[in-house]
C-alpha cells in the first residue's frame, strides 16, 4: 500500500509540472526524481509510466521522458489502421539496435555502446586526411562500382591468405554487410545458425532478410563444433553466422582448431560462413582470419574501420568469391550504387599515413588499462557478479549475474541511478539461459568515471536486493 500511494502521489506531483510545460519539455532524471522525492527506482518508473499510458508524457530509451504534445481531438486523427493490411507481417524490428545507438542523457554514465569515447578518437587527423582527399584528382567523379582497387587492396592484405582487390567489396559499413550478406546467401524463410549470445544487429539483418535464427551455443573457446554440426543436419541452414575474434558480447575468440573445425563442418554441409571480423583492429593480438584458411570460397569475410575510426566512417569490406560474390555486389549496386568516393579516398589516405600505426597503438594500449580497471571494479564492487572472460581486446565484459538477480529491473533501477549498461535479453535469438548485462569501458570519458560507472551499478544491484519482495 505504500509503494501505490507513493507513485500515486509522486504521479500527481508530475501531472503538476507538466501542466506548466511545453510540449517537448523533458522531465527531471529518474535520479533526481529519487533525490528530490524519497522514492525508489520502482516508484519512479510507474509512476512514469502510469502518465505515459495517460498520454501525458512520452518516453525515449537513453534520453528521458518528455512531455507530450497536446492530443487531437479524435476528428482531427486521420485513420492510418488501413496500412496494417497493406504492410503485412513483414515487421522489421529495431529495438536492440536502437537501445545500443541511443545516448544516453548527460547525468547518465555509459556503460553501454560500441564505439571509441571521442577523447579516443583520432578526429584531428581524420579530418587532415579528408582535406587532403578531396584534392585527390576525380575525387568527386564516380568510383568504380566495387570501391578503390587501393582501397580493396588495403583490405585484402588485412584479411591475409591468398585474398586479392578483385574479391573485396567495398560497402557502407558493417551492418550494410550483414544485410548484404543475409540476402545474397540464403533464401527468405530459411534457417541460418548463429552462435548463441550474438550480436543485436546480426539478429535484425536476418529477421529483415526474413530468415529463422537457430541459436549454437558456445564457450569461451568459441562456437562448440559438435552442436554447430548437430544444428546443421537439423535444420538443413546454408549459412552460419560467426564473430570469430573478441565475440560481441562474451569477447570470447575461436581457437585455431576450431576454426580449422568450423570450415570443415561447413564444407560438409555446403554452408557459407559469414565473418564478422568487426573487432580486428580492437587489439594487437588478433588471429588469423579465417578467410585466410579458406580455399573453397566457404568464407564471406566482413571487416569494418568505423568500430576503431569514428562511428560516421561508414566503411567497410565484404570479402567473397565465386557466385556468392556476384550476389553481393549486385546487392550493394541495387541498393544504393556504390560508397561515397570522399569517404574512400579518406580512408584510404588515413590508412596509409603514419597516423594508422600511432593510432593503433594508443587505442591497443587505452582499451587495455580501461579493460583492466573495469575488471578490477567489478571484482571489487560486484563481486556477486562474475565476467564470462578477460578478452585479449575489444570494448566489452559480458556479466553472468547470480540467478535470483531480475535483469529487467537491474537494468532500469542502474539507469536510474545515473548509469547504463546493455540488457543480456537482446543479445539472444531465443530463451536466455539466465540473467547477463554487457558493460562496455570505451564509451566512458576517463577511468574515473568508468570506477563511477561501476560503483553506481553495484548500488542499483544492491538496492534491487535489498528491495521487499512482496
Amino acid at each position: 500500500m505504500k509503494d501505490d500511494s507513493s507513485i500515486v502521489l509522486l504521479a500527481a506531483t508530475l501531472r503538476q509540472e507538466i501542466a506548466g510545460k511545453r510540449p517537448g519539455d523533458r522531465l527531471p532524471s529518474s535520479r533526481e526524481l529519487m533525490r528530490r522525492h524519497g522514492v525508489s527506482p520502482v516508484t519512479v518508473s510507474r509512476a512514469i509510466g502510469q502518465l505515459a499510458a495517460e498520454g501525458r508524457v512520452v518516453t525515449r530509451p537513453g534520453s528521458g521522458a518528455f512531455v507530450a504534445a497536446a492530443t487531437p481531438s479524435l476528428a482531427e486523427v486521420a485513420d492510418l489502421s488501413w496500412q496494417t493490411v497493406a504492410l503485412g507481417d513483414r515487421v522489421v524490428d529495431d529495438s536492440g539496435v536502437t537501445a545500443l545507438l541511443t545516448a544516453p542523457p548527460d547525468d547518465v554514465i555509459p556503460l553501454t555502446g560500441g564505439y571509441l569515447n571521442p577523447a579516443m578518437r583520432p578526429d584531428r587527423q581524420l579530418a587532415a586526411a579528408a582535406v587532403r582527399a578531396v584534392k585527390r584528382p576525380d575525387a568527386w567523379a564516380m568510383p568504380p562500382l566495387t570501391g578503390l582497387k587501393e582501397l580493396r587492396g588495403w583490405f585484402a592484405r588485412q584479411a591475409g591468405g591468398d585474398v586479392t582487390a578483385a574479391d573485396a567489396l567495398i560497402v557502407s559499413g558493417g551492418q550494410a554487410a550483414l544485410s548484404h550478406a543475409f540476402r545474397a546467401l540464403a533464401a527468405p524463410g530459411t534457417h541460418v545458425l548463429v552462435e548463441t549470445p550474438t550480436y543485436p544487429g546480426a539478429l535484425a539483418a536476418a529477421k529483415a532478410a526474413g530468415l529463422r535464427t537457430t541459436a549454437v551455443p558456445m564457450d569461451r573457446d568459441g562456437v562448440l563444433p559438435d552442436l554447430l554440426a548437430e544444428a546443421f543436419a537439423v535444420t538443413g541452414a546454408r549459412v552460419f553466422y560467426s564473430q570469430p575474434a573478441l565475440h560481441n558480447p562474451t569477447g570470447a575468440t575461436l581457437s585455431a582448431e576450431r576454426r580449422q573445425q568450423v570450415l570443415q563442418i561447413a564444407r560438409a554441409n555446403n554452408a557459407f560462413v559469414i565473418e564478422d571480423d568487426y573487432a580486428r583492429f580492437l587489439t594487437a593480438q588478433a588471429p588469423t582470419p579465417m578467410v585466410a584458411l579458406d580455399r573453397y570460397g566457404t568464407v564471406v569475410h566482413i571487416s569494418s574501420l568505423t568500430k576503431i575510426l569514428a562511428p560516421s566512417l561508414r566503411l567497410a569490406a565484404v570479402i567473397a568469391r565465386g557466385p556468392a560474390a556476384h550476389r553481393l555486389r549486385a546487392s550493394q549496386l541495387v541498393e544504393s550504387f556504390f560508397v561515397a568516393r570522399p569517404l574512400q579516398e579518406t580512408a584510404l589516405e588515413f590508412v596509409g599515413s603514419p597516423s594508422w600505426p600511432r593510432h593503433l597503438s594508443s587505442v591497443h594500449a587505452e582499451l587495455t588499462t580501461r579493460r583492466d580497471a573495469l575488471a578490477a571494479a567489478l571484482l571489487s564492487l560486484l563481486p556477486g557478479a562474475e565476467p564470462h572472460l578477460i578478452p585479449r581486446g575489444g570494448l566489452h565484459l559480458w556479466v553472468r549475474l547470480p540467478p535470483h538477480v531480475d535483469e529487467a529491473a537491474l537494468v532500469e533501477a542502474a539507469r536510474g541511478n545515473g548509469v547504463q549498461v546493455s540488457p543480456g535479453r537482446i543479445y539472444y535469438p531465443s530463451e536466455p539461459p539466465g540473467p547477463r548485462v554487457r558493460v562496455t569501458h570505451s564509451a566512458a570519458t576517463h577511468l574515473a568515471e568508468l570506477a563511477e560507472g561501476v560503483r553506481r551499478l553495484a548500488e542499483a544491484y544492491a538496492g534491487l536486493s535489498e528491495a521487499p519482495t512482496t
